[in-house]
């Protein structure tokens, strides 16, 4: 019997990170009139991480993350949930990374638990 991530299943705790990129669209959406529908696209089509580790893979933040920032409302940025300590173990330690730099340049300092 192969492991579940080699069957493409989701663990339990990916599909948590999952359920919280889409709140945090849902939240972007309702409490700053930010639609982000390519995150919301790109979410369902790939999956919360994976889109995660696509936007991270980028040399520039995305449009909505800088869209969050000028809502003064990074917190709702997905580089602000991959620092969460819940869902650091699913991702790299330059993933990590890149995530702590973009929101610091952008003034804003994560509450790391």
């Amino acid at each position: 019997m192969q492991p579940a991530h080699q069957l493409n299943q989701p663990t339990a705790l990916e599909k948590a990170f999952h359920r919280d990129m889409l709140q945090i669209y849902q939240r972007a959406k309702e409490e700053c009139g930010y639609n982000a529908t390519r995150f919301l696209q790109m979410v369902a089509n790939d999956g919360g991480l994976k889109t995660a580790q696509k936007l991270l893979a980028t040399a520039t933040p995305s449009d909505g993350f800088v869209e969050l920032w000028e809502n003064r409302r990074l917190d709702l940025s997905m580089e602000n949930l991959v620092l969460n300590p819940k869902y650091r173990s699913l991702f790299s330690q330059q993933e990590i990374e890149t995530a702590k730099e973009r929101l610091n340049a952008y003034g804003f300092i994560p509450q790391e638990e």
